[in-house]
């Protein structure tokens, strides 16, 4: 009786220890990090360009590289695309991130499962948690073959195991599909590189054939979250706008001796830069001139807070300074009763919001140049506003003159008395023309289209004392005003 009870024992152990390795998988496959990460301090993207990719370095893969799409077994590529392999294959028009000129890269795994890439990750901070990964692709859309299954070990270059996960069989589907795997790890003190293997457990032959990109490592650490306080985590507003921002982080306890610097990037997340004395959990901005500011908490050990590659970051806060409108309503202008004018508007290239008011004066108000035709004077104002709702505007002063006066005389006689004739407003009537005859009907003074401003002389010559006669023409196809002044010296 004692060696059925063993051989139930032994059972029971087996089962149990199945069931324990298949939850092992699953916890090992939801070990990305799901707290704050840093930027990736690593970031093998194989590079962008025309088909094919350059070799991968010998040390890093014992598969032979091939120039050509569709690998066999123990081959690999580097494609920015590839179609129709071996009828089963799916087609990929562009890497994970959608670039169609993106290189990732094709392999064929050999007929015995081993390790198909090995790479060492330098620059990395010691004491430091950092997330690993990839994404992964099983390239064939037909069931029934066999399904790739890669297992990512992170290793000191002693061969010490700091972390490991395995994929399991990664499915054949209907279509293209990218998944990303990986794990987290702790550097121990002192560590600064590490050896990445990926090794394929399943053998080559009918399928096992997969895709590679973007393999990654950033800092991991527990969720750090910025905040404005009492707004959304997206502000708009005007330039010129005196609002300052408090801005607040929350603390963390996955660090022994966690130190915070806030960062400010005005490149919308391109290029971060340590905003001075920003080291506290709240940061107070002040006003903010025209531009879009990103705002984000770092935080690391305090040994390893000068390097950004040992920083997680918290989600980013931003607070867009959008620019008003230019607006020039135009130079002042005269106007005659019971005559027009154009007004002369302008905004900044681009902007097609705007308004003329008192609209009951204007002919055409959707344009810049519209007609006007007021009967007193009158200040027009042009508004303009961007999308964002910024608003600016600017004013003209229209004089409504109630008709012309033409001096009967004037003495040029230097005592800067009188010394002119003149038709005061005539410049503001554009086709105003004027002419001026002695006594013997001889042109002495002509103007068109300017101001009627005659010094009393002919050719430089003085004219004598004497009376002279005028005619003033406003409009085109009207009768001219006419007629006498008389000169005194």
């Amino acid at each position: 009786m004692a060696q059925p009870r063993l051989a139930a024992f032994f059972r029971l152990a087996y089962i149990g220890f199945a069931l324990f390795f298949v939850l092992q998988i699953q916890v090992a496959q939801a070990q990305l990090c799901n707290g704050s990460l840093g930027d990736p301090v690593v970031n093998i993207t194989f590079g962008r360009g025309l088909s094919p990719g350059p070799p991968l370095p010998a040390s890093v893969t014992s598969y032979k590289y091939i120039t050509t799409d569709c690998p066999d077994d123990g081959m690999y590529a580097l494609r920015n695309a590839s179609n129709n392999c071996w009828g089963s294959w799916h087609n990929l028009p562009s890497d994970h991130t959608g670039d169609p000129q993106g290189y990732f890269m094709l392999a064929n795994a050999t007929f015995a499962p081993g390790d198909f890439y090995v790479d060492t990750v330098r620059g990395l901070c010691g004491n430091t948690t950092y997330e690993f990964a990839a994404w992964l692709m099983n390239l064939v859309r037909t069931p029934n073959q066999i399904q790739p299954n890669v297992t990512f070990s992170i290793e000191k270059t002693n061969g010490t195991v700091l972390g490991m996960v395995q994929t399991g069989d990664i499915a054949s589907s209907g279509s293209p599909q990218w998944k990303q795997y990986g794990l987290s790890f702790k550097t121990p003190p002192g560590i600064f590189e590490i050896v990445l293997r990926m090794r394929n457990n399943a053998p080559g032959g009918v399928g096992n054939d997969l895709a590679l990109d973007d393999i990654t490592f950033r800092p991991c650490g527990s969720a750090l979250r910025s905040t404005i306080v009492g707004n959304m985590d997206t502000v708009n507003i005007c330039e010129g706008d005196p609002t300052s921002f408090t801005l607040n982080a929350n603390s963390t306890s996955f660090f022994s001796t966690p130190l915070y610097q806030w960062q400010l990037s005005k490149d919308s997340g391109q290029t971060w830069m340590d905003v001075p004395l920003g080291v506290n959990l709240s940061l107070q901005t002040g006003p903010l001139n025209k531009g879009f500011y990103w705002y984000r908490m770092t935080a690391a050990e305090e040994e390893n807070m000068n390097l950004n590659s040992c920083r997680i970051a918290s989600n980013s806060v931003v607070i867009n300074v959008h620019g008003k409108p230019v607006v020039n309503a135009g130079p002042d202008k005269v106007v005659f009763k019971g005559f027009t004018a154009v007004l002369d508007g302008q905004i900044s290239e681009g902007f097609t919001d705007f308004t003329w008011q008192p609209a009951q004066y204007i002919a055409n108000e959707n344009t810049l140049s519209p007609t006007i035709f007021p009967d007193k004077d009158v200040i027009f104002r042009l508004s303009a506003a961007t999308p964002a709702g910024c608003k600016a505007s600017d004013d003209v002063f229209i004089k409504v003159v109630g008709g012309i006066y033409i001096p009967t005389s004037f003495t040029p006689n230097g005592d800067q008395v009188n010394d002119v004739w003149r038709i005061p407003y005539l410049q503001f009537l554009p086709d105003a023309e004027v002419w001026v005859f002695n006594r013997y009907g001889q042109m002495v003074y002509h103007s068109k289209n300017t101001s009627a401003e005659w010094d009393g002389t002919y050719h430089g010559k003085q004219q004598s004392t004497g009376v002279f006669i005028y005619q003033v023409k406003l409009k085109k196809d009207t009768p001219p005003l006419k007629g006498t002044l008389t000169l005194i010296r």
